[in-house]
């Protein structure tokens, strides 16, 4: 018999009287493919599809604009304001649509794994396969935490629940509406589970600055074998996963975390890894992770009577996804916390082949990198893109972040001024270009991953630090003369182009992109950050 009064689910509007409730993976798969939902993967894991939406829509997540958000929301087009009456609409619309189904599942869980910032969610799903995502995704309390389990937020993802854009106040009919004043998100108009984790990620980008002075972070960390632990940003496509996924390394988590005055901690307990080209051999730990209890998403077979993953066929999407509980990594930190990060990497695909492969920032270049968030989308991977477009998400996470990016950037100069308190050392922090090199798209050759890890490891194990540094002239980053198992030529893009002109040509170009794009912020930084690119 359940102990605590919070477990009436009357209390958050939910009176349907068929509730699974935090049930196991195994019962989870199970529901799914009774009721045709998903099949089998020959490695045992679950694939399902999500339908129309294989991705977030930016556009339709809205936060309600009321007397806590008012004046510390930044409104711009990724975050939209959502009237109470709105909110109460569509609120009333999902909940009557959960309550008409024949049942729904329900599960309990946390974000942060650090006990004083813990949020405990509770989250309520129209399909078995979601409540398998977030079972993934989440940090799962035990069977004790469960029975004393008193909710802060609710999460009502409802996928059949469409919007009138009319009357509703959305954009169209899907839509991701955060409520603070009353602690709920709600998710309808669409499948895709990523709407699901990001709903929480956000609020918590505006929670923890704003509550507790922590710094949220959209980036993976690791810890090596003497405790160091490192920090990657990166934007989709350039290797935030595959690069802290490390044999050599314990990992801390692949996509959110927190830096707190102690140590850094895993918003999640669990991994959401994009698996286009995945291969056993190039990530055999994201690889070996697609087992019974992992979901992906979105995929085809290559053929039915084998059920084996064709991880090159994008015909669905580009953004096929794998969710596991982190656990399915043997090397991991099983706390999910980690110290005072020593090295910090922000990871920029650039297409146009102009930026070293890697280079040493200093703080002031740090905040205003971070600001940019530069990554270049390459012809082909999405429709109309013929040539390299630069793309920028502010702190490498714009459309999760409630608050103006200049807040996040103070945050990170603040955390990089009181440097690592346990080593009482300077934090490093690098810029690596996982992208072009020798000219951009279409006629130089993308950076070896090898080389690239190269360069990681050296900078993770203190010997880059070492080396002797010159200032390229058209950044002014400081790029390392030699570096262990990196062919010397690399390490300075302009000496691997055939035309020197050329890449001066195109690194004017670049650098004027990143001069317009950091004019929206100038008003709000130091004039030492608005000096780093003159």
């Amino acid at each position: 018999m359940l102990k605590n009064p919070a477990f009436d689910l009357k209390t958050i509007d939910i009176t349907n009287e068929t509730i699974h409730w935090n049930l196991s993976p195994a019962a989870l798969v199970e529901k799914t493919l009774t009721k045709g939902q998903g099949k089998l993967t020959d490695s045992g894991a679950l694939a399902i599809d999500t339908g129309k939406f294989t991705g977030r829509s930016p556009k339709d997540r809205f936060i309600v604009r009321d007397s806590i958000t008012e004046d510390k929301v930044d409104w711009n087009d990724t975050n939209l304001a959502l009237s109470e009456e709105n909110f109460d609409k569509l609120y009333n619309k999902v909940t009557a649509h959960l309550n008409a189904k024949e049942e729904l599942y329900v599960r309990d869980a946390y974000a942060c794994a650090h006990q004083r910032y813990r949020l405990k969610v509770r989250v309520v799903c129209e399909h078995p396969w979601q409540n398998l995502f977030v079972y993934n995704m989440f940090l799962r309390p035990n069977s004790e935490e469960v029975n004393d389990f008193m909710h802060d937020w609710v999460v009502y993802a409802a996928p059949g629940c469409l919007a009138n854009p009319l009357t509703d106040g959305t954009r169209q009919q899907n839509f991701a509406a955060i409520n603070f004043s009353k602690k709920k998100i709600i998710i309808g108009g669409t499948a895709y589970t990523g709407e699901i984790k990001k709903g929480i990620f956000s609020a918590l980008n505006f929670l923890l600055p704003t509550e507790n002075g922590v710094f949220p972070m959209h980036c993976s960390a690791n810890v090596g074998k003497d405790g160091d632990t490192a920090l990657f940003f990166g934007l989709s496509g350039t290797g935030k996963t595959t690069l802290s996924t490390d044999s050599e390394r314990k990992l801390i988590g692949d996509d959110e975390h927190g830096w707190s005055k102690a140590n850094v901690f895993n918003f999640e307990g669990g991994c959401y890894a994009k698996t286009i080209n995945l291969s056993a051999a190039k990530e055999p730990e994201i690889f070996n992770a697609i087992k019974f209890g992992a979901m992906v998403e979105n995929i085809t077979f290559k053929s039915e009577k084998t059920r084996a993953i064709d991880f090159e066929d994008d015909s669905k999407t580009q953004n096929t996804r794998v969710s596991y509980p982190i656990h399915h990594i043997d090397n991991i930190v099983f706390n999910s916390r980690g110290n005072i990060p020593e090295n910090i990497f922000f990871l920029t695909c650039d297409a146009f082949g102009v930026l070293p492969p890697i280079s040493k920032l200093t703080k002031e270049q740090a905040m205003y990198y971070f600001l940019l968030g530069y990554t270049a989308k390459i012809a082909g991977t999405e429709a109309g893109i013929n040539e390299p477009q630069a793309t920028f998400s502010a702190c490498f996470g714009l459309p999760f972040l409630p608050l103006n990016p200049t807040e996040y950037s103070k945050l990170l100069g603040a955390k990089l001024d009181a440097g690592n308190t346990d080593t009482k050392k300077p934090i490093n922090v690098w810029l690596v270009n996982t992208g072009w090199s020798g000219g951009p798209y279409g006629v130089g050759m993308r950076l070896d991953l090898p080389y690239t890890r190269a360069m990681i490891r050296s900078a993770l194990d203190g010997s880059l630090v070492k080396q002797e540094f010159v200032e390229e002239s058209f950044f002014g980053l400081s790029i390392p003369k030699t570096c262990k198992d990196v062919p010397t030529k690399y390490l300075n893009p302009r000496a691997t182009w055939v035309d020197a002109a050329a890449y001066d040509a195109k690194a004017e170009e670049l650098k004027a992109m990143f001069r317009q794009n950091f004019a929206m912020y100038e008003a709000h930084v130091d004039d030492e950050v608005k000096a780093v690119l003159q």
